[in-house]
């Protein structure tokens, strides 16, 4: 098998980690031998001391924290847990999104879809779940297939929210093979969702840190 190279960390210190992961590899391994390469086990070879904290999809590129040791896994755990984790996403979707300054909110509890897992849905019964968005751009050509570049930031962590509730207001993220039609899975290479800021005080040296990293994608390479 293939050694992959070493991760680059775009920030180290002796308490916690913070990587840009691509799109296309698992943060923890999956099943079968061929799932064991992710970051997880990439991380463990040059940190051994490396714990995961919070999870990105596979398909999901960006930012990514992981702690080192166990105590600060329950430090930073702690505080995703209580939302005082700044996070904010990127996404271009199907259709075209009202621009406006203000944010709005999907509030729609989100639970499993039993007879189709790992696939979510949202339902009444569901956990609570909200996430904020605002447009940032759309198509502006009537030649061009419709979409919009959206900020994401979830007020909650359930599996698939963002992708879930875009869905639910009927924009779903472009290259979503899991919730987007074949059309929309044929309009994008990849699914198109980045975590584009990440930020937290530091459980030790008290800083306040804010991480950003650009995607890798935008409407003008639609």
């Amino acid at each position: 098998m293939t050694v992959p190279p070493p991760l680059q960390p775009i920030h180290e210190d002796p308490f916690l980690l913070v990587f840009d992961k691509p799109a296309g590899l698992l943060c923890v391994p999956g099943r079968g031998e061929d799932k064991q390469d992710c970051l997880s086990a990439r991380a463990m070879r040059q940190w051994p001391d490396a714990l995961i904290v919070h999870r990105l999809d596979m398909g999901t590129s960006g930012l990514v924290v992981m702690a080192r040791g166990i105590e600060m896994q329950r430090a930073l755990s702690a505080a995703f847990a209580e939302r005082r984790v700044h996070k904010r996403y990127e996404a271009i979707v199907d259709g075209i999104l009202p621009l406006h300054e203000d944010w709005s909110v999907i509030d729609a509890p989100l639970m499993a879809d039993w007879p189709r897992r790992p696939l979510q849905k949202t339902d009444p019964a569901g956990k609570p779940s909200l996430t904020r968005w605002r447009a940032l751009a759309s198509s502006a050509l009537p030649s061009e297939p419709e979409a919009t570049h959206v900020l994401l930031e979830p007020e909650t962590g359930r599996s698939h929210q963002l992708r879930v509730h875009l869905l639910s207001i009927g924009h779903p993220i472009l290259g979503d093979a899991l919730y987007g039609d074949a059309s929309q899975q044929a309009r994008a290479p990849r699914l198109l969702l980045h975590a584009s800021e990440l930020g937290l005080v530091h459980p030790v040296t008290q800083q306040d840190f804010r991480w950003k990293s650009p995607p890798g994608f935008s409407l003008a390479l639609l």
